[in-house]
């Protein structure tokens, strides 16, 4: 297959000869490749990365779902499982960021090495020609000059390789790829993933209009599940935003599959199985519940978040389900006897904002003490002082990242009675052994 003359000409990194190489000592490195016969292949080595954080439930996700060999490292996790295990996890995971397929491992001492690897890869046989591509290089500890060059060397063995097939070459996309090949190094270590997600998996399909900060999907989904919330609670957000934690609650509360709007990666590969995940589909839509009047509100002060709110309610289909309300925090009040408040006030970042958050911290504890006993707060920051400045006894602490920002979700319950830490000594010693970070 000849390649478009209209295409613009993409960058050859051999072009540049060696000379971005940095120098290497001692004899090449030996390579352990582990390679796949195709898409059928009934053990599967995948990886999901995940907000960090998350790793545990994302551990009982992918169990629930029947992989196996599930272990967690720090910031996703890896597992084993065939085809249908991949289209299930990618459906269905509520805090995954992407399924990654594992092609190819093994050690290098310098880019050629990963080019070596990448070539042993049989690429036509997982995609056709026609699909456009994007090679990403992450790392940790490698000591390479630029993972970019390690990006385009990936990219050419790709490219040799449909060459070698007498196919042509696959054009590169950077923004809308139809196939997206991850490469990870460690300091002596590469891995070659294809991503069988496509777009990160935290885009659900309804969301278009976001606040000044949204919390994305995954995460969102992440913290009401470790809140230990199942859909049976009920739920309030009083600083909703753009209504992600209000999404994701009624979407657990109805068992909708998070998935269920949107396409994935792995439906472009060769031996996609159609049959098969149209029965996935029809499963999980199967299992959802109809959609009712649900026991979960949202309000927010700024009634510039109020519209984009419902829109993205009315996308997500649940416009009649959700009660919306402008308010300040202070003003919202339970609805029922017992539930939870779930939500994500802001960090602040200048110097006014953080005296405005000094100042709401204990108001806050007041307005919890007062209205809503029975229920258990969780609020999730990045401002680690709110913790002291709430004057209420924290029981959990648990470390979360937004992005690359250390945040804690604050877990309190208001039993009856009273929340403050004034106590004798001997139970403010026990608050403090609770409240320690969780691990």
């Amino acid at each position: 297959m000849e390649r478009d003359p209209r295409a613009p000409r993409q960058h050859d990194s051999r072009q540049h000869g060696d000379s971005a190489k940095p120098a290497w000592s001692g004899k090449p490195a030996e390579q352990s490749v582990y390679a796949l016969s195709g898409l059928r292949h009934n053990q599967l080595a995948l990886f999901s990365p995940c907000p960090r954080g998350l790793e545990m439930t994302l551990v009982a996700e992918l169990n629930a779902l029947g992989a196996s060999n599930v272990s967690k490292v720090d910031g996703g996790v890896a597992f084993n499982g065939d085809a249908d295990i991949m289209m299930k996890a990618n459906l269905y995971s509520r805090t995954a960021s992407r399924v990654l397929l594992k092609l190819a491992e093994g050690g290098y001492q310098q880019e050629s090495d990963i080019y070596q690897l990448a070539m042993q890869i049989d690429w036509p046989r997982w995609f056709d020609v026609s699909r456009s591509i994007k090679v990403k290089t992450d790392a940790i500890g490698a000591q390479l000059r630029s993972l970019d060059f390690v990006s385009l060397k990936v990219k050419d063995a790709v490219c040799d390789r449909f060459r070698q097939a007498n196919a042509g070459r696959p054009n590169v996309d950077t923004r809308e790829p139809d196939m997206r090949i991850h490469t990870f190094l460690t300091r002596d270590h590469a891995t070659i993933y294809l991503d069988t997600s496509g777009e990160p998996l935290f885009k659900r399909g309804w969301r278009e209009e976001t606040g000044e900060a949204p919390l994305r999907e995954n995460l969102a989904a992440g913290i009401l599940l470790i809140a230990g919330y199942d859909g049976s609670q009920p739920l309030l957000d009083p600083m909703c935003g753009s209504g992600t934690f209000l999404v994701e609650a009624a979407d657990i509360a109805l068992k909708r599959a998070p998935g269920r709007n949107r396409r994935f990666g792995f439906q472009r590969l060769r031996e996609f199985d159609a049959l098969s995940w149209e029965a996935l589909l029809s499963e999980a839509r199967a299992a959802e519940l109809p959609v009712r009047d649900l026991a979960i509100k949202g309000s927010d002060r700024a009634l510039n978040m109020l519209p984009i709110a419902r829109a993205n309610l009315q996308r997500a289909g649940l416009a009649d389900a959700i009660e919306l309300q402008a308010q300040d925090i202070l003003e919202a009040r339970p609805f029922a006897d017992s539930g939870f408040i779930v939500t994500n006030p802001p960090y602040g970042v200048r110097m006014d904002e953080q005296d405005a958050l000094a100042e709401l911290y204990p108001q806050l504890g007041d307005w919890l003490k007062a209205y809503f006993a029975g229920w258990t707060a969780h609020f999730f920051s990045g401002d680690l002082r709110l913790s002291d400045m709430i004057h209420l006894s924290v029981k959990r602490r648990t470390p979360l990242f937004n992005g690359s920002l250390p945040c804690r979700l604050f877990a309190i319950p208001m039993v009856a009675g009273s929340a403050r830490r004034e106590k004798p000594a001997a139970d403010a010693d026990n608050a403090a052994d609770e409240g320690k970070d969780a691990e």
